[in-house]
């Protein structure tokens, strides 16, 4: 039995026409990435639009200190882009690393173009999960500012569970605004 496209799984029949997919699917190119590779680095124009198959990546910035401070965490299913540096053709700021061995499928700006252009289905899909992407960034950045650290953080583990149980508490720690030991301390609070 021939086993299912992981993109089918993104590209759903339901949303999609049978002729849509065959024009989409082969459009992208599977891609490896070990543990610590990057996929992106502060100073480069995003290129590439991935899917991710298998394993963890985050992206983080630089600051002021040259510490590393967690901005976001991808998981199987997830689209792993820096949309900024993206859509609008400039140098991003932010780094994008993968934190095991991933297996991404990739899509280049020009062919992501001329999908988004050509299909109707393809650019309805993009906007739904720009969007999305959108909100959940404006939510986690409110969040820092009005959010105790110990309800960021029980946030986290509701919606992403297995982020919290396969990324290390550093990285945790950075996306929360908090230092390690803080997290530590919460998470034994939440343990009891």
């Amino acid at each position: 039995m021939k086993e299912e496209h992981f993109l089918k799984n993104i590209f759903s029949s339901n949303d999609f026409k049978e002729n849509e997919l065959e024009l989409i699917l082969p459009k992208f190119r599977q891609v490896s990435f070990s543990k610590n590779d990057y996929l992106l680095q502060e100073g480069i124009t995003e290129n590439h639009y991935w899917f991710l198959e298998s394993g963890f990546v985050r992206s983080f910035v630089n600051d002021l200190n040259g510490n590393e401070i967690t901005t976001n965490f991808y998981g199987q299913g997830d689209i792993v882009i820096d949309w900024s540096s993206f859509f609008l053709r400039n140098p991003t700021r932010e780094n994008i690393q993968a934190l095991t061995d991933c297996v991404c499928w990739q899509l280049d700006f020009e062919t992501f173009q001329q999908l988004f252009h050509s299909i109707e289905a393809f650019r309805e899909q993009g906007r739904r999960r720009l969007v999305s992407s959108y909100f959940a960034l404006k939510n986690q950045s409110v969040s820092l500012i009005a959010d105790e650290a110990k309800e960021r953080y029980s946030r986290l583990i509701k919606d992403k569970p297995h982020i919290v149980q396969n990324v290390s508490l550093q990285h945790i720690a950075t996306y929360l605004g908090i230092t390690k030991y803080s997290l530590s301390r919460i998470r034994k609070e939440i343990s009891l």
